[in-house]
């Protein structure tokens, strides 16, 4: 896992919201097993999400996946995640203002930034 903020805050974001929605949709009420265990479609979307972040060609440099012109999930997981978005994301202000509000301003970003890998220097891609 990435050392940068900017990829731990985008972790823990998709982890926070997977793991809520699994607790909401997925989850029998005679349930009453650990709270935090995930479902195997979701633990297997997490894992997913978790290479997907880290394979990420612009990492502390990226927009929200959403605006990225490089899609980097299969359709189905895009799907997945993008139905997860649609639910938990606008609650997020309310549960995690923090994290909820650093997304939004990361998703204003227009474009991602990618490193030039022989000087390190960032550019517009």
């Amino acid at each position: 896992m990435s050392t940068h903020p900017r990829m731990r805050r985008e972790y823990a974001t998709i982890e926070i919201m997977i793991r809520r929605y699994c607790r909401e949709n997925h989850r029998q009420p005679e349930d009453d097993g650990d709270r935090e265990q995930l479902c195997r479609d979701c633990s297997e979307l997490l894992s997913y999400a978790q290479k997907r972040l880290q394979a990420c060609p612009f990492q502390e440099g990226k927009t929200t996946c959403g605006k990225c012109k490089v899609h980097c999930y299969k359709p189905q997981m895009r799907g997945k995640i993008r139905e997860i978005m649609r639910r938990i994301g606008p609650r997020m202000l309310l549960t995690n203002p923090l994290l909820g509000i650093r997304h939004l301003i990361d998703g204003l970003r227009k474009q991602p930034l990618k490193k030039n890998r022989s000087s390190g220097r960032k550019f517009r891609r």
